[in-house]
């Protein structure tokens, strides 16, 4: 009995120590949709950053990215920042002024809401969002697993 314990607690341990990466994010808080005709299903944790981040600027089409934040105060863009970005909002804050200060770039554009966000992906075949965990996803956009 003592070692079938033992042998059910090294991967639940090993999980939670992040040993094995977890390909779904909705116990993070947050998901990352595209456009249900974009034919990314899977993306790295590093190419989403990119992204958001405006290092990466066309898809694998050759498509222009255009991605879509939600505003500071949402709990699923602190969670999206911690995991996806690895940084604090402050700091995603903080990169942007200096950018838009020296003319490299702007921010992306935010949508006030889940649902918003989703209409925008939605109607904008290129872009790439992020919602709440929860958020239903309608048949115009669809979630794209994150792979580290």
């Amino acid at each position: 009995m003592q070692l079938h314990r033992r042998l059910t607690l090294i991967p639940i341990a090993a999980i939670a120590l992040g040993l094995f990466p977890c390909p779904a994010r909705a116990q993070e808080g947050f998901k990352v949709i595209v456009n249900a005709r974009n034919p990314e299903s899977e993306l790295s944790r590093e190419a989403i950053a990119r992204m958001f981040l405006k290092k990466t600027s066309t898809w694998s089409s050759g498509k222009s990215v255009i991605p879509v934040d939600l505003p500071e105060r949402a709990l699923a863009r602190t969670a999206f920042s911690k995991v996806v970005l690895r940084k604090e909002i402050g700091a995603v804050k903080g990169f942007w002024q200096a950018a838009i200060f020296s003319g490299r770039g702007v921010p992306p554009a935010e949508r006030p809401s889940d649902r918003e966000v989703i209409a925008y992906v939605r109607e904008t075949p290129d872009a790439i969002g992020y919602v709440h965990a929860d958020a239903p996803i309608d048949a115009g956009a669809k979630v794209v697993r994150i792979r580290e």
